[in-house]
């Protein structure tokens, strides 16, 4: 009975080990400390769906590599290269992730990883818990 519990304990810490940033991802969801703080009443609650809509599809994507670099920038529907890609260079450490400065190395973004999944990265603002992200991998 034992032996089974640390099979699976070990089972378990290997998948958890086995996600990685490397990839494409693309932003879903994105709060602010402003919005999080901010209550809908209900009838912006029935309203927002019905905002959505544009004939502009735009996409902000993530893109982190295995060399420790990436980049950030918005895709329009039908466009290749995206525009105002941002390049930038970051570390993990545990359940952190440090952006920096290609070209200083001085870290300009500090963030924590509460959930890496095959599908799903969701991380808040380590300075400001209020304030989060979360994106879900393209490729």
């Amino acid at each position: 009975m034992k032996t089974i519990g640390v099979f699976l304990l070990v089972a378990m810490a290997w998948t958890a080990q086995a996600q990685s940033l490397v990839g494409t991802w693309q932003l879903t969801d994105e709060k602010t400390c402003f919005q999080s703080e901010m209550n809908e009443s209900e009838t912006e609650k029935e309203l927002l769906p019905m905002m959505g809509g544009t004939a502009n599809s735009t996409a902000r994507l993530i893109t982190f590599d295995k060399k420790g670099r990436g980049q950030e920038g918005i895709f329009s529907r039908g466009n290749r290269k995206g525009t105002g890609m941002e390049a930038f260079t970051y570390k993990t450490s545990g359940s952190q992730l440090m952006i920096t400065d290609p070209k200083s190395g001085i870290i300009t973004e500090q963030w924590v990883i509460d959930e890496l999944s095959s599908t799903t990265l969701r991380m808040h603002n380590e300075k400001k818990d209020c304030e989060s992200k979360t994106l879900n991998r393209v490729k």
